[in-house]
């Protein structure tokens, strides 16, 4: 059986959307129907990302957005709300991971940045994609990239670590605090999945896709950026109505070991 879901007449957005996972969690959005905005600081990712659904007969606009930038993710939301009626899905995807080091180490300067790209971009981005569901008053649904590293840390990854960690933590929260309003918070926290990210910290630390997907598989590969679109379809379906505050982990069974 598949199984399929209709976006027709909703707005997503997608930060992160230039390539690896959010590109094709913006695809999968556009596939199901739905118009898209793609939100990224890649202007020519990002515009591929657009000309690719576009080309395949489906509607999105691409902001260029720096999302640790509150004007930036503002305009983002305001051009799915004035370009395309509203805001109805939102997945918050965008994330960077450079570190190598232990913790005495670690620059400030890229504790600080780590921090502002994947965490303080969570907050401006529900910030303003939660006003906007609200205004409307027919709810919505919004999920935000976490990770494996939100429950078992990796070595030489503090501040990627703290991130990931707190972007667990303000999805439990804000799930609270909107589920009355209609609005369903959830996490993805993905494992080892193949995306231009993972290729480059595998060759960071001089290591191998063999010795990767040993320690952090126990299915013998790596995860496709088009699985976690699935699986954040799903969180923003009606299928999903049930399902609040939860952090599903697609990992390759990582987490069970």
């Amino acid at each position: 059986m598949s199984i399929t879901y209709d976006f027709t007449g909703r707005v997503a957005l997608v930060t992160g959307g230039a390539g690896g996972m959010g590109r094709a969690i913006s695809a999968a959005f556009a596939a199901a129907g739905a118009s898209v905005v793609v939100a990224d600081l890649s202007t020519e990712g990002g515009k591929e990302t657009a000309a690719h659904i576009a080309d395949a007969g489906g509607r999105a606009e691409f902001v260029a957005a720096d999302v640790s930038q509150a004007a930036d993710v503002e305009r983002a939301v305001a051009v799915a709300v004035d370009q395309f009626g509203g805001l109805d899905a939102a997945v918050n995807a965008a994330a960077i991971e450079t570190e190598q080091g232990r913790l005495h180490e670690c620059d400030q300067a890229e504790f600080d940045r780590m921090i502002a790209v994947n965490l303080t971009s969570i907050f401006l981005s529900m910030k303003y994609e939660l006003a906007a569901m609200l205004a409307q008053g027919r709810g919505g649904a919004i999920v935000n990239v976490a990770s494996t590293s939100s429950y078992r840390p990796q070595p030489r990854q503090p501040a990627y670590t703290a991130s990931k960690f707190g972007v667990l933590g303000i999805t439990k929260q804000a799930a609270i605090d909107y589920a009355g309003d209609g609005i369903r918070i959830n996490a993805i926290c993905p494992g080892p999945i193949d995306t231009p990210m993972l290729r480059s910290a595998i060759a960071r630390r001089g290591g191998t896709e063999a010795d990767t997907i040993q320690r952090l598989s126990l299915i013998g590969r790596f995860g496709q950026p088009d699985e976690i679109a699935k699986a954040a379809l799903w969180l923003c379906s009606d299928d999903a109505s049930f399902t609040i505050g939860h952090a599903l982990a697609v990992d390759g069974g990582y987490l069970a070991r």
